[in-house]
């Protein structure tokens, strides 16, 4: 069965007659605002005029980069942090600083800068009665600094090391001498600063220099003293005799030794070869002889003479065996010294070893000594690191002693801070601004106007509607719907009607036909008004069995016509009243039988719809939308015998209900966007009523008559012709005998 989500607001705001309620006082908006702008442009150029101008000063190193005897300086200060610009800012911002300022440029004797020394009538009264103390209670100078701190800004521009002083004085020339002024002043203290901590400096290092000399000097002996009785002679290096001997003899040593094995080896191959029998002419030893090359040479004379004298001689010949005999005789010189040449050798290697061990046993003596040098050089470099730092630390005063005597030989050090912008004569004053300031009050009470006519439509309720957003869910697993706001096209009622408790139960539509009667607009019965004209030549020939069920103007027919026109609003007038009333609702369950999402609105008086559909008379419905007593949920009911919904009368007067009847097509329209079809029943209702509420022509007109006749269907169909309505749909359906609720009603 259909519902509808009850997380409704009762009312949204209208915005479109938040505008037409500023528009209509449109008047008394732009005169309070024209007013407003008038006294603000004449207040401002009453307003003595203030100037305002400002100087600005870069915080950085400003140390020479050389020094008055042309040496380059010892090091180079860093950047200023954000917390040095900070205490340069309090340092501009300083009393006596002020004071020096003040003093320059005789500010006592200015009236800007001590108003209370010419104090008024109002304030000797607030002081006679204890209200104000006395401004003169305070000293001059007092008076004066405190003025001047009241027009005095200094600040740090942004990312940077700027410093900007900005003050206000009546004076344009005053406004730009006190930034200026102050600026020379802080860099005078500034470099008057320096020049102090230079003279200081220079005297305090004087004495520590002096007693720096000293220690050095006493250091460098305690070194001296200690190297020579611990036997430590400097060798220029960074080695010990000790150390250097050792590293000598280690060397002699290695070559020692190296000639030994040269000897012993040249000397063992030699005997090798004498006794193999193997030639000695390749030994390096043998080629180094003298004897033996001329023994060599001896023999290989004495050969050729063998062999020449062979030819001529035989074996056994004197001569043969002279020369043979001379052979062997060289031959054994040549053993002879070979051996002598071998001996050497031994002689050689016998006499590196005997080195050898002489050298090995001074270098174990060294070692010994080495290591007891040791501990002695330990104590040693402590006393030259002593000696050094010392010496270090007396450079360093010495260093900065010249540094700041040269600062002193200028006579002057410039300040930490560079002008690079000063303050000029201001040629428009800083305040008043008349053209702002008459503009941005005509715009705040411009502003400020309209929202009080908004606060008064808002309290009031002419800007209250039916909320523009309603979600709305018809029937399990459909999706949600979401109306769309629809502005109000017409203007609500303000008088109230009368009403009369003794009068029987009206409708809406009905109590409408009321309230356009007292608006003398036409008014025409529905029933029993012979037509001038016939409103179409159809009505005339109307046949006799137009109640059939079957017929062109049976409910099916009608709902036939209303699906293939797409109808989403239909309103329904019931000529015969309850009748009617009950040929509507089936028409609407014939459509929710086709599976159409439908509502029924009752705007009859009698209710008959209500009851026959939800079985219960008092339900919240129209009329409690209108007066805002219900939520929309809250005012839809399922139909008990189909898939449709109604909207009951409701339980509201319905006099007070009428003061809302502009909402009726925001409800109407509301409804559409959620249902397919939007049947509202009007009962009796005349034409202009339903006009108002159909906004002339924009949605069906069906004519519910049960038992109609051609005449009055005349009538009827010339008096909504008259108001803009020549197609009507005629419907003489009637409800089947079992739902009719006879008894319930």
């Amino acid at each position: 069965m259909p519902s509808l989500d009850r997380d409704q607001n009762d009312a949204d705001i209208d915005l479109a007659q938040l505008f037409r309620a500023i528009w209509q006082r449109k008047g008394l908006v732009l005169g309070a605002t024209l007013l407003a702008g008038g006294a603000a442009f004449l207040g401002a150029s009453a307003i003595a005029p203030s100037y305002r101008s400002d100087a600005k000063l870069l915080i950085e190193p400003r140390q020479p980069q050389f020094s008055a005897s042309g040496a380059a300086s010892v090091a180079t200060e860093p950047l200023p942090d954000e917390l040095t610009i900070a205490s340069q800012v309090q340092l501009l911002q300083s009393t006596d600083l002020m004071k020096q300022v003040a003093r320059d440029l005789k500010l006592y004797d200015s009236p800007e800068f001590d108003p209370d020394s010419r104090p008024s009538a109002l304030n000797d009264f607030l002081v006679l009665f204890g209200l104000r103390g006395s401004p003169l209670d305070l000293v001059p100078e007092e008076r004066v600094l405190k003025s001047f701190r009241e027009n005095l800004a200094v600040y740090q521009l942004d990312k940077s090391r700027v410093i900007a002083v900005e003050f206000t004085s009546k004076d344009p020339k005053l406004a730009a001498a006190v930034p200026n002024a102050m600026i020379d002043v802080y860099r005078q203290l500034q470099s008057g600063a320096k020049l102090d901590s230079n003279s200081e400096a220079v005297r305090w290092l004087d004495t520590e220099i002096a007693n720096l000399r000293e220690k050095v000097r006493a250091a460098e002996q305690k070194v001296a003293e200690y190297r020579s009785s611990a036997g430590l002679l400097p060798l220029g290096t960074d080695a010990s005799f000790s150390s250097k001997q050792l590293a000598d003899i280690s060397t002699e040593l290695a070559r020692v030794r190296g000639e030994r094995a040269n000897a012993e080896a040249r000397a063992e191959n030699l005997n090798e070869t004498i006794k193999a029998g193997r030639p000695t002419d390749t030994l390096d030893a043998i080629a180094g002889s003298e004897s033996i090359r001329r023994l060599d040479a001896a023999e290989s004379q004495i050969r050729g003479q063998i062999a020449d004298a062979s030819t001529r001689l035989l074996d056994g010949h004197p001569q043969m065996k002279a020369l043979k005999s001379q052979l062997a005789g060289i031959r054994q010189q040549m053993q002879a010294e070979l051996k002598k040449v071998a001996a050497g050798l031994e002689n050689l290697a016998a006499v590196a070893r005997e080195r050898e061990a002489q050298l090995v046993a001074q270098l174990n003596t060294i070692k010994a000594d080495t290591a007891r040098a040791g501990e002695d050089e330990v104590e040693l470099k402590s006393l030259e690191r002593e000696a050094a730092a010392q010496r270090q630390l007396l450079e360093t005063y010495l260093a900065r002693y010249r540094e700041a005597s040269s600062r002193l030989d200028v006579g002057s050090s410039p300040a930490d801070a560079r002008l690079i912008s000063s303050a000029m004569e201001p040629a428009e004053p800083s305040f008043p601004k008349v053209v702002p300031i008459t503009i941005v009050t005509a715009l705040s009470v411009f502003i400020l106007m309209a929202i009080i006519v908004m606060l008064i439509e808002l309290f009031s309720g002419r800007a209250l509607r039916i909320p523009g957003h309603a979600a709305m869910r018809t029937g399990p697993g459909s999706e949600e719907i979401k109306t769309s706001p629809v502005p109000s096209s017409t203007k609500r009622a303000e008088a109230d009607i009368a009403s009369d408790p003794a009068q029987p139960k009206v409708g809406v539509t009905e109590f409408l036909d009321a309230e356009l009667a007292t608006q003398d607009l036409l008014d025409i019965p529905m029933m029993g008004r012979a037509p001038a004209e016939p409103a179409t030549e159809k009505m005339a020939d109307m046949p006799s069995d137009l109640v059939e069920e079957d017929s062109q103007f049976s409910a099916q027919s009608v709902a036939r016509y209303l699906i293939d026109q797409s109808a989403s609003v239909a309103f329904a007038i019931s000529p015969s009243g309850d009748k009617g009333s009950e040929g509507t609702v089936a028409l609407l369950r014939e459509l929710a039988g086709r599976g159409r999402r439908v509502v029924l609105v009752d705007m009859t008086g009698s209710g008959r719809p209500t009851r026959l559909m939800s079985g219960e008379a008092e339900l919240p419905g129209i009329t409690d939308l209108l007066m805002g007593d219900a939520a929309f949920a809250d005012c839809i009911h399922p139909d008990r015998h189909s898939t449709a919904d109604i909207v009951p009368q409701g339980r509201a007067d319905i006099r007070k209900a009428m003061k809302g009847a502009d909402r009726l097509t925001i409800i109407v329209d509301a409804l559409a966007d959620a249902y397919d079809l939007v049947i509202v029943e009007c009962g009796p209702a005349q034409p202009e009523g339903v006009a108002r509420l159909s906004q002339n022509g924009r949605h069906e007109i069906i004519l519910s008559a049960p038992n109609p006749q051609a005449q009055e269907l005349e009538a009827i169909m010339e008096a909504f012709e008259k108001v803009g309505y020549s197609d009507l749909v005629l419907m003489s359906a009637s409800l089947p005998e079992g739902q009719t609720g006879r008894s319930a009603a």
